[in-house]
C-alpha cells in the first residue's frame, strides 16, 4: 500500500465527513490519521490514508463526494517519517486582545529554540465589544531545552505583544 494525505476544504455542512471517509473505505482504503475543523464557516479536514490502489484511486474515491458536496481535494503521496520527535510533550496557552503578529512573534521564538508544534488552535473568544485572541499550542520541546528559559522568553515576547502566556508539560492523554 501507498500512503497518501488528502486535503479537504469546502462550505462546512453536515455529512462531509461520512462522505468522505465512506468513498474512501469503499475504494479498498485506510485511515491512519485524521484531523478536522471548522475555520469561519468552512470545513477542513486532513486526513492520511493508505491506499491499495495508487493516487488514483484516491482521487477515484473522492470524485463523488467532491462534486456532490462542492469540495476542494488535494492528493499527495507521502513516505513514512519517525512520527515522534525526540522531546518533552508540553501545553503552550496564549491569550490577549486580538491584533495581527501574535502568532508571528510566538511561533518564530519557538522555532528559533527549536521546539517542534505538533498542534495549534485559535479562537477569538469572549465578548464582541472586548475580543480576546486564544491560542493552544501542543509542543514538543527538544532534549536540553530548559523549559523555565523558554518560559521567561515567552513571557518576555508576551509582554512585547501584550498577551499572557503560559507553558506547562502536557498531562498524559489517549493521544
Amino acid at each position: 500500500m501507498e500512503r497518501f494525505v488528502v486535503f479537504t476544504l469546502g462550505v462546512d455542512q453536515p455529512g462531509i465527513v461520512a462522505a468522505v471517509t465512506g468513498a474512501l473505505f469503499e475504494h479498498g482504503c485506510n485511515l491512519a490519521d485524521c484531523s478536522m475543523t471548522i475555520l469561519a464557516g468552512h470545513f477542513a479536514m486532513v486526513l492520511v490514508v493508505d491506499s491499495p490502489n495508487g493516487a488514483t484511486g484516491v482521487e477515484t474515491a473522492l470524485e463523488e463526494p467532491a462534486r456532490t458536496l462542492d469540495l476542494g481535494t488535494a492528493v499527495r503521496r507521502i513516505d513514512d517519517h519517525p512520527t515522534d520527535m525526540v522531546g518533552s510533550p508540553y501545553v503552550l496557552s496564549v491569550y490577549g486582545a486580538d491584533h495581527p503578529g501574535i502568532v508571528a512573534r510566538i511561533t518564530r521564538l519557538l522555532a528559533d529554540d527549536g521546539v517542534n508544534v505538533t498542534d495549534l488552535e485559535t479562537r477569538v473568544i469572549g465578548a464582541p465589544q472586548e475580543p480576546v485572541y486564544a491560542m493552544l499550542f501542543e509542543v514538543t520541546l527538544p532534549e536540553g531545552l530548559d523549559a523555565a528559559k523558554l518560559r521567561a522568553d515567552l513571557a518576555a515576547v508576551g509582554a512585547e505583544v501584550g498577551v499572557d502566556t503560559s507553558l506547562h508539560a502536557a498531562d498524559a492523554d489517549v493521544f
